[in-house]
């Protein structure tokens, strides 16, 4: 099943996804798909933060791992809203998810 996804680039452009479920891909990896720039240095491990972004819809998420808190603990610019794109996987739950890319 395909779902789609709104990402908010750095620039404020608006992209609406279209992102399948069945291939355990993560929010990190379909934006690389659609060439946004998200880095991803550290190819979805969380142990860089260059995929990091703000979730903006209500959304309920997997609660994030100890890496990922450590990892954002580490970062810049991080709000309350914070993931790490290489730790949400893409599940059907997720139509109609909006995040905006972190800056770097």
């Amino acid at each position: 099943m395909d779902i789609q996804i709104n990402i908010i680039d750095r620039e404020g452009g608006r992209h609406e996804l279209l992102a399948p479920t069945d291939m355990n891909m993560s929010i990190m990896e379909l934006c690389k798909s659609y060439e946004l720039p998200v880095e991803g240095t550290c190819g979805g491990m969380a142990l860089c933060a260059s995929c990091h972004l703000y979730v903006l819809s209500g959304h309920e998420l997997s609660q994030p791992t100890d890496d990922e808190i450590a990892m954002l603990d580490a970062a810049f610019f991080v709000q309350p809203n914070s993931r790490l794109g290489c730790q949400l996987k893409l599940k059907e739950d997720m139509d109609g998810l909006t995040v905006e890319l972190a800056p770097v």
